[in-house]
């Protein structure tokens, strides 16, 4: 029996619904994600504080509610977000979920800018789609831009506006520059802001049922702008094959197996793959027989636990931490620049800041490197509670992509937590 080993115990971990992306899977208690007839969703409001995210999040959920396709949230509940962990980093994050004619949604709503931070960074609850939320009173504002450029960094593919209080305006043309200084901000982080649709409207008026027209009604035409700006995501299933190699076995008369989760894509026997990361070269074998529980099977699909048996490999040829996948559709990295969060003293991270050439430990899925932090130019440190992008030097290679996540740390405790927004060799 084929199990992930945790600390020094073996575990056996149940199997993920293998019909959606695996990051969506623990947001619902009472949504059966096998019976789903519509396209699932990530989305997530992002914006300045107090330009009305967690308003507007209520009252899509209200206006929803009384089109019979969702249950209504309170503001209070969403801005009384429950803390989770992930990446051993402490998040404050609401989700709700809802319904339109076409999809099913899970929207993330964070109550602080750190959390939004933390959130993007750490993937925590990942987006397909962001419903970026700009007040017509103050336009863009420093934490609108910052959120344009995490958005842009960690690879959320596209946004969608809400212009909002726009009944505190009275001047259309104060919102006509409002709008064209957005699609310039847009623009200037490679987001499409010339196409991007911007709804105007008031998320107080629509949680309060008044004003249809700035309210109810400009809810659902977000909501249209949502469903038909924001492509489908592609399905982890129909990804190239890759499973990080948690543990390798010898199994006499039959070969070397290695375990793990598979992350993406379908293996069955018979399929060519290749092994990537940490040794100088890449391995080529194929896989004579997909393994779960005992029992042999026609194929493997991604969230699941299997173990895999890999023609002509000796036990010393694979490690953990390197990834079994597809030929040629992953390749092993040694630097790379990324967006990274160092933690705060509170949450457990450094008490003190670091400097250029900082040696920490990186985990990568299941490899765990020793790596170089160099600061951009002109900056001197990071302090705990910080974000930055920076550049990394990996002291081996390792399969790794844009938008790959990783932790960071020191001395048996997490430090911090990357995304990988740029590969640089």
């Amino acid at each position: 029996m084929f199990v992930r080993k945790a600390a020094t115990a073996l575990v056996a971990r149940p199997l993920a619904p293998v019909t959606v992306s695996l990051l969506s899977r623990r947001w619902y208690a009472d949504y059966d994600i096998n019976s789903r007839t519509k396209p699932h969703l990530n989305v997530g409001t992002i914006g300045h504080v107090d330009h009305g995210k967690t308003t507007l999040t209520a009252a899509i959920t209200k206006v929803l509610a009384e089109a019979g396709n969702s249950k209504a949230v309170a503001f209070d509940e969403i801005d009384k977000a429950p803390e989770e962990k992930a990446r051993g980093i402490t998040i404050a994050t609401a989700h709700v979920e809802y319904q339109t004619a076409k999809r099913h949604y899970a929207h993330v709503d964070c109550p602080g800018h750190a959390d939004y931070v933390k959130n993007m960074i750490t993937g925590a609850a990942q987006m397909d789609g962001a419903i970026l939320v700009v007040s017509a009173t103050d336009g863009p504002m420093p934490q609108t831009r910052e959120h344009i450029l995490l958005a842009r960094q960690v690879g959320v593919p596209s946004i969608v506006c809400f212009l909002n209080k726009v009944d505190m305006v009275p001047d259309e043309e104060l919102l006509e520059l409002v709008e064209m200084e957005l699609r310039e901000l847009l623009s200037f982080y490679k987001f499409p802001g010339d196409d991007t649709p911007i709804v105007r409207g008031s998320a107080l008026a629509a949680l309060k049922g008044d004003k249809p027209e700035i309210g109810r009604d400009a809810v659902l035409k977000l909501m249209q702008a949502v469903d038909d700006f924001i492509p489908d995501p592609e399905r982890a299933l129909d990804r190239p094959f890759a499973l990080p190699v948690e543990d390798v076995f010898s199994i006499q008369g039959r070969g070397t197996v290695v375990t793990g989760r598979i992350e993406q894509g379908v293996v069955k026997p018979g399929d060519e793959v290749e092994v990537v990361g940490i040794r100088p070269q890449n391995l080529k074998t194929t896989v004579t027989g997909v393994e779960m529980f005992k029992k042999m099977l026609q194929e493997g699909q991604a969230g699941e636990n299997v173990g895999l048996l890999l023609r002509g490999i000796k036990r010393d040829d694979v490690e953990r931490g390197q990834v079994v996948s597809k030929p040629g559709s992953i390749k092993p990295h040694q630097r790379f620049e990324a967006e990274m969060y160092a933690l705060t003293k509170e949450e457990g991270g450094r008490h003190t800041p670091f400097f250029t050439n900082y040696r920490p430990q990186f985990f990568f899925r299941t490899a765990d490197i020793t790596g170089t932090v160099t600061l951009p130019e002109g900056r001197e440190m990071v302090m705990p509670g910080d974000n930055i992008t920076a550049q990394f030097d990996l002291s081996v290679p390792i399969a790794m992509e844009k938008g790959l996540r990783f932790a960071i740390r020191e001395g048996g405790r997490t430090v911090g937590a990357g995304v990988v927004s740029k590969v640089l060799d």
